[in-house]
């Protein structure tokens, strides 16, 4: 994860290995040479994909996007490529993220499920309707809403949502409920860390999650971010407001091209692409 562009870009490298002295642990390696085991580990998943993302995107030399937009933890790595956040506060930040919601699992055992071929307000209004905590987490796109909560309340919700017509009903293979009421106490500790970390006025907005809409206003963004770990991640609606915005290519940072496929779903006529 992240080797080839280590040995091809001097900044890329740069980063990467202050990284290692940031998180005081050698991440890297994990990264190059890890198993899939170790890279599932709370403290290396979410620092490792921000470290890939933004040593791609301020390792291309041409990189000046007019807009940029992150999916859920992807959102911090979009304020280090605008210019709002360093990439050391953005770093610690994502650690912080990643331990506070492990914490967060710990104590509330909860789960999420993608629910597909259902439109999302029949989704929404069953979740509505269900006693336990079970939520909408991800409008990933057209037919794809993962939702998020308590494990009995997603075993109703799923049963439910395939009683009225969902294609797949699939429980995921993830620590906890992100995303929803359930991350509480990960969002309270998050917000100190965020409140006394640095924010400048970004080079281009930001589309955050939490409200699908453009901003450049440090405070709003800061609240929008701390909000985010409670609140759904309104991907679809973020692309749609883009591309109405203006916005015809669309460059995917980061491992994989899951995003890219999902731009394609919510808007066809836009060009998707990775550096």
């Amino acid at each position: 994860m992240a080797k080839d562009i280590y040995g091809q870009h001097a900044k890329a490298k740069q980063l990467l290995d202050q990284a290692n002295d940031i998180l005081g642990f050698d991440i890297t390696s994990i990264m190059f040479e890890g198993s899939s085991d170790e890279l599932k580990q709370t403290r290396v998943t979410q620092p490792a994909i921000f470290l890939h993302s933004v040593a791609v995107a301020l390792s291309g030399e041409t990189f000046q996007p007019d807009m940029v937009a992150g999916h859920s933890l992807g959102e911090f790595s979009a304020l280090v490529a605008n210019r709002c956040l360093s990439f050391e506060d953005g770093l610690k930040l994502v650690y912080k993220r990643a331990m506070a919601m492990q914490k967060a699992c710990e104590t509330n055992p909860s789960t999420m499920a993608a629910i597909l071929g259902l439109d999302d307000n029949v989704v929404e209004d069953i979740c509505a309707g269900i006693s336990e905590v079970v939520v909408p987490a991800n409008y990933n796109c057209p037919g794809q809403l993962v939702i998020s909560g308590s494990l009995r309340g997603i075993d109703i919700a799923c049963e439910k949502l395939k009683a009225a017509g969902a294609k797949r009903a699939l429980p995921l293979q993830v620590g906890g409920a992100f995303h929803s009421p359930l991350m509480e106490p990960a969002r309270e500790e998050l917000a100190n860390a965020i409140e006394s970390t640095a924010f400048v006025k970004p080079a281009c907005p930001v589309y955050q999650n939490v409200s699908a809409r453009p901003s450049t206003d440090v405070e709003e963004i800061k609240a929008n971010l701390i909000a985010q770990l409670t609140a759904p991640v309104r991907w679809t609606q973020s692309v749609q407001q883009m591309t109405r915005d203006g916005a015809h290519t669309f460059i995917e940072c980061g491992p994989g091209k899951v995003l890219q496929g999902l731009v394609k779903k919510i808007s066809p006529e836009v060009a998707v692409g990775s550096i």
